[in-house]
């Protein structure tokens, strides 16, 4: 039970930090800017697609991939040209409406993780510095299987990157200190 206890209270203090990276400090905006004629984007990006998705413009289809004379033609027809790594939604950001659902889906998100950073934690005989450190580690460690290849394959600006490396980082040392706290107060009591 205190694992969980810990893991809810990690939660929620990395929702809490989530909130003012976002909201009041500028890491959680790093590296994403406002367009200009969104609307006329829009409209152009609709038909170019086959619905709900994830796009590259440009790219290729993995049948093309094999043939090493397209890839080769495809790679110069598109070198130094503009690149775009896009979400679609045609349906619109439900966001714009409410941000309700999401904030709900991300505190559950937030305290999952942290039920497995508890978990973690509770493993070892270790004393509250070490258990930062790996709350730390566990960040550090999910940021560069995550956020680097974005910035590596789908060219994710670096200003993002390191924008997620700071969110991550600072907030599961944060969340990893009150995780560390509640789960040394029985072992301290003994």
């Amino acid at each position: 039970m205190r694992v969980v206890i810990a893991g809810v209270i990690g939660g929620i203090v990395m929702f809490i930090w989530g909130a003012v990276a976002h909201m009041a400090l500028p890491i959680g905006e790093m590296g994403v800017k406002v367009p200009t004629q969104q609307q006329a984007v829009l409209d152009a990006i609709g038909p170019t697609t086959a619905g709900e998705g994830v796009y590259m413009y440009p790219s290729v289809g993995p049948e093309t991939m094999k043939d090493a004379a397209a890839m080769q033609k495809f790679a110069g027809e598109t070198r130094g040209k503009p690149y775009a790594f896009v979400v679609y939604q045609p349906g619109g950001n439900p966001i714009m409406q409410s941000m309700v659902p999401n904030l709900v889906k991300q505190l559950v998100t937030c305290i999952l993780a942290a039920l497995v950073a508890a978990w973690v934690l509770s493993l070892g005989a270790w004393g509250f510095a070490r258990r930062v450190m790996v709350a730390g580690a566990m960040a550090l460690f999910g940021w560069i299987s995550l956020g680097v290849p974005y910035w590596n394959w789908f060219m994710f600006p670096s200003s993002f990157t390191i924008g997620s490396l700071l969110e991550q980082v600072i907030g599961w040392l944060i969340a990893g200190a009150a995780m560390a706290w509640w789960l040394g107060r029985r072992e301290r009591a003994r």
